[in-house]
């Protein structure tokens, strides 16, 4: 895969993040933290898990390549993965446009060679998997669509209309 795919990835997942938090941000904070049958168990926690998980991987990538568009101290927070970061819905508004940002300004400045280089991740369970950047960047997009999924099943629980039409 080419450069170009992963700048139409970075494109599309601000652009669908815009959307859903169009609706987002008009839900009270009874609907924001409403309690689903769920891991994720509200549009709270999912929100925040995309989060954390985007700039996880963020904060891993620049270890690999030299990002110039934001510097070491853009991501020198250490969020726990279950933990709150957002105190409210505009909280999260803010951080995630402002972090959509830097994924565009990341994306744009990576380049063909950059997707070819062996990242080394030792996940929970101590197993190590050795794969090329690209690979580790298109998980990171699909892992965000898969989770806006789950959002999107909640909005509908919930009774929002949240049909993000053609992109």
């Amino acid at each position: 895969m080419g450069k170009y795919i992963f700048e139409e990835f970075a494109d599309y997942n601000k652009r669908a993040n815009n959307k859903m938090n169009s609706i987002i941000k008009n839900l009270s904070e009874e609907e924001w933290d409403k309690t689903f049958s769920s891991y994720w168990n509200s549009i709270h926690n999912l929100c925040t898990h995309i989060y954390n998980a985007d700039y996880g991987w963020l904060d891993r990538f620049k270890i690999f390549t030299n990002p110039k568009g934001f510097s070491n101290i853009d991501l020198e927070k250490n969020y726990n993965w279950k933990g709150i970061v957002f105190q409210n819905i505009n909280d999260y508004i803010k951080m995630r446009e402002e972090l959509d940002e830097k994924i565009i300004v990341y994306v744009n400045e990576i380049t063909e060679d950059d997707l070819e280089i062996i990242m080394s991740l030792t996940d929970r369970e101590g197993n190590i998997h050795s794969k090329k950047l690209g690979i580790y960047f298109t998980h990171m997009f699909n892992h965000a669509t898969h989770n806006r999924g789950q959002i999107s099943v909640y909005l509908d629980i919930l009774g929002k209309e949240n049909d993000w039409g053609s992109f």
